[in-house]
């Protein structure tokens, strides 16, 4: 298949699928999700997702119907069903399917929705452009809920201005991106904010900190401030979908390009992880 798409045992190409309207997602958003990037139809990282997908959906209530083992089979199974060997993996679980009432149904089974389509890793060294924007979500950013309009709004401006990503801060103190984490490097130090609930825990910066502490590089799990990231030595901005990647510019401004060799070292390390695991 050139994609697939997937609900509870159903597999078609995406654009065939079909979901039942009462499905909670269509009216509450009530579910949450996973992605990751598979080489060689070998999902990259799997259990770090799938154990972020069980807590997602244990802090907001929702009872999966199928074991951690149960879902990684699934997966695998998948992936191996699209053409492509370099593909973007992306799972949901909603509430179930039920009449609209903003009460959880009682009884109801959880849905589960699979989208495969064909991606390749992105350019590490392509830098990134950057803007910003004053973070006004919900204080439980540390869940990933389907509910993301005001991520999408920041990522939508930031096309519209022509940037990569877009910067979101509470007051001064930098959080997270639209669609990412943010951190920075700054005298030899990797600074990022800690994995309270105004963040997602990034499997990449969770894998990005196990790096550094491997190559003895300093880590700083404490907030910084929006003058701290534009007087960093470089910026990094991370997901499972990008890996790491440098920024130059935020609002216009030249940013980073003082620290390329730390950047190296971690993309590099990075990269050799993701070849290893998927080889």
């Amino acid at each position: 298949m050139e994609n697939l798409g997937y609900y509870n045992g159903k597999i078609a190409p995406i654009e065939e699928m079909l979901v039942p309207m009462n499905d909670r997602v269509c009216y509450f958003g009530d579910g949450v999700y996973e992605a990751t990037m598979v080489n060689n139809h070998k999902i990259f990282a799997l259990q770090d997702h799938i154990d972020r997908f069980f807590n997602s959906a244990g802090l907001v209530q929702i009872q999966l119907p199928f074991t951690k083992e149960e879902l990684a089979d699934t997966l695998n199974s998948l992936v191996k069903q699209v053409d492509s060997p370099e593909q973007m993996l992306y799972w949901q679980a909603t509430r179930g399917t039920a009449p609209r009432n903003h009460v959880f149904p009682k009884g109801v089974q959880a849905n589960l929705w699979v989208t495969i389509k064909p991606m390749k890793v992105k350019d590490q060294g392509k830098k990134l452009k950057l803007t910003t924007a004053e973070d006004t979500r919900f204080l439980h950013c540390n869940i990933k809920t389907l509910n993301l309009m005001i991520n999408c709004r920041a990522a939508n401006r930031a096309e519209e201005l022509g940037c990569d990503e877009s910067v979101f801060h509470r007051g001064d103190i930098v959080t997270e991106c639209a669609h990412s984490n943010i951190s920075i490097i700054k005298d030899g130090v990797f600074i990022t904010h800690p994995t309270d609930h105004y963040i997602l825990p990034g499997i990449t910066r969770k894998h990005i900190i196990e790096i550094c502490k491997e190559h003895n590089i300093p880590v700083d799990e404490t907030p910084f401030t929006l003058e701290q990231l534009m007087d960093a030595d470089e910026v990094l901005v991370s997901s499972s979908t990008q890996l790491c990647r440098s920024a130059d510019t935020i609002e216009g401004k030249p940013v980073g390009g003082r620290a390329p060799e730390l950047v190296k070292l971690i993309q590099d390390a990075y990269m050799d992880k993701y070849l290893k695991e998927t080889k």
